[in-house]
C-alpha cells in the first residue's frame, strides 16, 4: 500500500537533514509462477494451471484508506511462460452489462477491467489495456504520463494477444441477478519487450511494475435497460492503491516478481530502493511547486524544504543539477549488503537507476 505522510510543522521548520517525518510504504507485491503448460483460454479460469496461481488481495478504492471498501469484490492472478504473461481476473457483479463492441473504443465508459504495465519502473513508456464484459479491448501505450504531456499512442496493437470473458449469469438482462464475470488475457513477451528495456520474457527473480484497475458505474434500471445514474462519477477500484484518482502515476504501481520455483514456495522480496523512489517523487513534486512560486527550478536541496525519510537509507544529501531542459535530482541509496544504488529523476518525472 502506498502512503506518504509529511509533517507540515517539519516542512515549516526545516533546518538540516530531518529524518523522521516522512513514511514511505511499499506497494503491493505478487509472486508470479511459471505455468505448467500453455493455457487454454475460455474466460472461466478453469485451466488446471490456474490452480497453482495465488490470488492477489481484493481490490480497494484507488485512493486507498481515504475511501470505503468497494461494493463488489475484485481480484486477479498471474502466470507466465516463455511466450506469454497470463492474467486472470474475477469481478463480482450483480448486474453485468456492456455496450461497446468496437475495438479501441474508450472502454472505461462501460464497466471494465484494466491493466497497466511499466516494465522497468521508470514512469515512462508503459502499457494500458482495458476490456469490458463483451470482450471488447482497448490497447494503448504511453510515452510518458499525461501529467508530463503524454502522448498516448492509440494506434499501438498487440499481435498475438488473446483474451476471453465468461459471464456468470446473463449480460444486459436487468431481470435477473448475476454473480459476475471473469476474464483471461495472454500478453506476448515479444510485444511487451518494445518498452521493457530489459529481458522479455523476464529472468527468474526479475520484478516489473504493474497495477490493475476496475471501473464501475452506478446504474438504474429504466424501462428494462441499464442507465447510468446522471452526475455520478465512476468508482475506481485497484489492486495496489494509487493515492490519487489517477492511474497514470506509474510510480505507485504494484510489483510483480517472476519465479521459476515451485508454486507457493517463494515470498515476495520488497524493492530496497522503493522508499528512495517515493522520496524522489516527493522531490519532483516539490520542484514543481517551487517553480510555480519562483518561476525557476531550485538548484539546492535545502530550498525544497523536505525532510529526508529515515527508511530511504540515503548515503548523502540529494544532489540537484540544472540542465538545459530542467533538472536532474540524484540520490544514493545504501543497501543492506553495503552496496550503493544511485537513482535519478528529472523534470518530466522519468526515474531511473544510474547504477
Amino acid at each position: 500500500m502506498f502512503t506518504i505522510l509529511i509533517s507540515m510543522m517539519s516542512l515549516m521548520s526545516y533546518s538540516g537533514l530531518s529524518k523522521e517525518k516522512i513514511r514511505l510504504d511499499h506497494p503491493n507485491g505478487y509472486v508470479c509462477y511459471r505455468a505448467s503448460h500453455p493455457l487454454s483460454m475460455n474466460g472461466k479460469l478453469d485451466d488446471p494451471a490456474w490452480k497453482n496461481a495465488p490470488w492477489t488481495e481484493y481490490f480497494v478504492d484507488i485512493e486507498g484508506d481515504k475511501k470505503p471498501l468497494p461494493r463488489y469484490k475484485t481480484r486477479a492472478k498471474m502466470l507466465w511462460d516463455d511466450t506469454y504473461l497470463y492474467i486472470g481476473a474475477e469481478l463480482e457483479e450483480p448486474h453485468v452489462w456492456g455496450t461497446l463492441t468496437q475495438h479501441d473504443s474508450v472502454i472505461f465508459q462501460d464497466n471494465d477491467f484494466e491493466i497497466f504495465i511499466d516494465p522497468d519502473g521508470d514512469n515512462h513508456e508503459y502499457y494500458e489495456i482495458e476490456i469490458n464484459a463483451l470482450n471488447t479491448e482497448w490497447d494503448l501505450r504511453l510515452v510518458k504520463p499525461y501529467r508530463n504531456g503524454g502522448p498516448a499512442l492509440n494506434e499501438w496493437e498487440i499481435p498475438g494477444y488473446k483474451s476471453a470473458v465468461h459471464i456468470n449469469g446473463t449480460i444486459n438482462n436487468p431481470a435477473d441477478i448475476d454473480k459476475g464475470w471473469t476474464v483471461e488475457l495472454a500478453l506476448p513477451w515479444k510485444v511487451l519487450k518494445e518498452y521493457a528495456n530489459r529481458p522479455s520474457p523476464p529472468h527468474d527473480g526479475d520484478q516489473w511494475r504493474i497495477n490493475f484497475s476496475r471501473v464501475e458505474w452506478l446504474v438504474d434500471i429504466i424501462d428494462g435497460n441499464y442507465v447510468k445514474v446522471p452526475n455520478k462519477p465512476e468508482d475506481n477500484w485497484v489492486w495496489s492503491p494509487q493515492g490519487y484518482i489517477d492511474m497514470h502515476r506509474p510510480e505507485t504501481y504494484g510489483y510483480i516478481q517472476f519465479s521459476t520455483a515451485a508454486p507457493g514456495t517463494e515470498g515476495f522480496i520488497p524493492d530496497p530502493t522503493y522508499p528512495a523512489r517515493a522520496f524522489l517523487i516527493k522531490l519532483y513534486e516539490a520542484q514543481a511547486a517551487y517553480h510555480g512560486k519562483h518561476g525557476k527550478w531550485a538548484d539546492a536541496f535545502s530550498e525544497l524544504l523536505l525532510p529526508i525519510p529515515s527508511d530511504a537509507h540515503l548515503k548523502r544529501t540529494p544532489e540537484i543539477k540544472l540542465t538545459s531542459d530542467g533538472y536532474e535530482i540524484t540520490v544514493q541509496v545504501k543497501l543492506k549488503d553495503n552496496h550503493t544504488r544511485e537513482l535519478r529523476i528529472r523534470q518530466d518525472s522519468k526515474l531511473w537507476v544510474v547504477h
